[in-house]
């Protein structure tokens, strides 16, 4: 009877446990529905976390983590300082090259939602040298509830969301995914972030890295330009059914043992 009482305890032990959260399969769908022509995304940097790492506030200098993706996409100084602030956190990408008007891109990343229910995300609009799109409320976004269920399944934008990091100057000759612009060249603006997406006219008529002349008038402060969607799959726990089955065969052995 010891190695029954056991086992069956070690199977309640390990029987899943909503009230603290879940671990869940998240695939994140980013979708540009921008006009043809008209603006494209660098890959997007994600974070499933715990709320706390804050990359810009708005009407304050940009830091180097925000301008990291803002100024050529890379987020090389956003996800050390994500890491940092919140060691727990799962990060990625969602995309792998310049997402064109019309592109989708997914990725799925395995979340604990007993420690990360809220997400953040980043991503410079190109043509641009300073342009992004990204939310700096670290717990502005909150995903999923204290039992694992999915409190968000579509985040829309439209034009009036895209953010000026203030930090680059808007020239041509400097500017990220122009045919004729070196993103490397940049000119220090020394500016505030703050909501602006006026810049886009200056890459008007320009040539973009895809092929396509940029049509800055396709952008108005309601024009739709991307869409995020959610969908969330729970992960089975293997351990909890093995856990079970070995209780199962300790009350057969038992009995045997008994006879």
């Amino acid at each position: 009877m010891r190695i029954l009482s056991f086992l069956v305890c070690l199977g309640c032990l390990c029987l899943p446990n909503l009230a603290r959260g879940a671990v869940v399969d998240v695939t994140v769908t980013f979708e540009n529905i921008a006009p043809t022509n008209s603006i494209s995304y660098a890959p997007i940097r994600v974070g499933f976390n715990n709320g706390t790492f804050d990359s810009f506030d708005i009407n304050t200098p940009a830091g180097p983590e925000i301008i990291s993706v803002a100024e050529g996409g890379t987020g090389n100084a956003w996800f050390p300082a994500f890491a940092a602030a919140d060691p727990g956190a799962v990060l990625g990408t969602v995309g792998g090259g310049p997402i064109t008007p019309g592109a989708t891109v997914s990725q799925t990343f395995r979340v604990d939602t007993s420690v990360n229910q809220f997400f953040t995300f980043a991503g410079m609009v190109i043509p641009s040298n300073d342009l992004f799109i990204g939310n700096d409320n670290p717990a502005g976004i909150q995903l999923f509830d204290n039992a694992g269920n999915l409190l968000v399944n579509q985040i829309n934008q439209t034009a009036a969301a895209i953010w000026d990091a203030g930090s680059e100057e808007a020239i041509v000759a400097n500017a990220a995914f122009l045919v004729n612009g070196n993103n490397a060249d940049r000119v220090a603006e020394n500016g505030v972030v703050t909501f602006d997406f006026s810049e886009l006219s200056v890459y008007d008529g320009e040539v973009t890295g895809a092929g396509y002349t940029f049509d800055a008038d396709l952008i108005a402060a309601g024009t739709a330009i991307n869409r995020i969607s959610f969908a969330a799959t729970a992960v089975p726990e293997p351990s909890s059914a093995m856990l079970l089955g070995l209780a199962s065969f300790g009350f057969v052995y038992s009995r045997r043992r008994r006879r």
